[in-house]
């Protein structure tokens, strides 16, 4: 399992924004693990394991999100505005597959960074951005369509799109910058460099791993379980009232339930131009749940819990 922590020669370190599996965990300042193994080495059975799976994973997101691009623009509909948001959505995967997953699969086969220190803190940190442009540019998404389902009449107002979509890009940018103050080209022992972070002790890698938990993954799922809440309300209770006021809309009517006809009519619009969307960014989030999990959960537990298993021992983990 990958960690989003690991140990360097003398503290802390981060070998990548999702961490290298390959390496094991040792604390030599703390003694914490009474069987520390040597730093300089590598299971290199893990690491063609490594290599494989970020093989796979590269290619899949390439040419899943580069359909999706062109797909988006050869449609009609390309300018509208759950296109708009699905190709940011798509452009901020594609960093991370570019930025991450490449630098990644580059690493595990190379086993050292080889290179200056300016590209060790430049990798790391557009690893973080896009980690963090693809959480928020779904969260975007799903708030845009549950204005377009619980507030249809402001939903209407594209102006504010390109906007929202700017200021989103930039605040992947601006809380990124502590990656490049805290990733260097250190030396790792032995005259052996590597783009590795350093942390305070004894807070430093809980306050880190606590706060790309909660800024890419609690707070965004809060948020998105909102929203759907919101969504599933909204749709319940249109339906409910379509299915309350159906029979009686008329001409004989009109005058007495004009109002419950236009919210009728509003449904109808729901049920046949909106659902189909927000199924579509529903399955995206329940892959993004289901996908993100487990991998913060064993973070969370890892740095937390002082007897958690670690690489190196004879965990299944």
């Amino acid at each position: 399992m990958e960690k989003l922590y690991l140990a360097g020669s003398s503290a802390w370190t981060l070998n990548s924004s999702v961490g290298n599996g390959s390496l094991r965990l040792e604390n030599q300042s703390s003694g914490r693990n009474s069987s520390t193994a040597d730093p300089l080495k590598r299971n290199e059975d893990m690491a063609k394991v490594e290599v494989t799976v970020l093989c796979l994973i590269l290619f899949l997101a390439l040419t899943g999100n580069l359909c999706v691009l062109l797909a988006i623009h050869t449609t009609r509909q390309k300018h509208s505005r759950m296109y708009f948001f699905m190709k940011h959505l798509s452009i901020a995967d594609l960093v991370v597959a570019i930025f991450q997953v490449l630098p990644q699969l580059i690493w595990d086969i190379t086993f050292r960074f080889y290179g200056p220190d300016f590209l060790c803190r430049l990798i790391k940190y557009l690893q973080v951005v896009g980690m963090f442009a693809s959480t928020y540019m779904l969260l975007l998404m799903s708030l845009d369509r549950c204005l377009a389902i619980c507030q249809p009449l402001r939903s209407l107002h594209r102006r504010a799109d390109r906007l929202s979509v700017l200021l989103t890009w930039l605040l992947c940018l601006l809380v990124s910058i502590p990656q490049i103050h805290i990733f260097s080209l250190r030396d790792v022992g032995n005259g052996v460099y590597d783009c590795w972070a350093d942390f305070i002790q004894p807070w430093g890698p809980k306050a880190y791993v606590t706060w790309i938990t909660l800024m890419v993954y609690i707070i965004p799922v809060l948020m998105l379980s909102i929203c759907y809440g919101l969504i599933s309300f909204k749709i319940w209770q249109n339906v409910k009232l379509k299915t309350a006021h159906g029979p009686n809309v008329g001409p004989s009517s009109s005058s007495r339930s004009g109002t419950a006809f236009a919210r009728v009519s509003s449904t109808r619009l729901i049920s046949k131009a909106k659902i189909r969307t927000v199924k579509m960014t529903f399955i995206i989030v329940l892959a993004f749940i289901v996908c993100w999990t487990p991998f913060f959960f064993v973070q969370m537990w890892s740095v937390w819990d002082t007897n958690a298993p670690q690489e190196g021992t004879s965990s299944p983990f």
